[in-house]
């Protein structure tokens, strides 16, 4: 019984983890990559005609957590703004573009 507690609650952190990786690609999906692209690459015809960059470029990449939490939260330019999201939800949409920019 004593290998059984830490063994569950190991599965459990990596269920969670699992499940909110999950939740941030099925976000960024219905909110972002219509015009981001589902790759983040900014290959999609809004993207184009507004400028978008790729979450790839030097540029969005040297950008902070914090200046990619406020763009969420604040939108820019012909982006809407995503402030109804929870805190969760936009750390992990961060966390997702930076894993689209590698």
């Amino acid at each position: 019984m004593k290998l059984f507690v830490p063994a569950l609650l190991l599965l459990v952190v990596f269920v969670s983890i699992n499940c909110l990786a999950d939740d941030s690609a099925a976000l960024f999906k219905s909110k972002c990559a219509m015009c981001h692209g589902p790759d983040g690459a900014a290959n999609t015809t809004m993207a184009k005609n507004l400028g978008i960059k790729s979450f790839k470029s030097p540029d969005v990449q040297k950008m902070s957590d914090a200046d990619l939490k406020n763009i969420i939260v604040s939108g820019k330019n012909k982006m809407p703004t995503y402030k109804a999201l929870g805190s969760d939800q936009i750390d992990g949409l961060v966390k997702y573009i930076r894993e689209l920019g590698k």
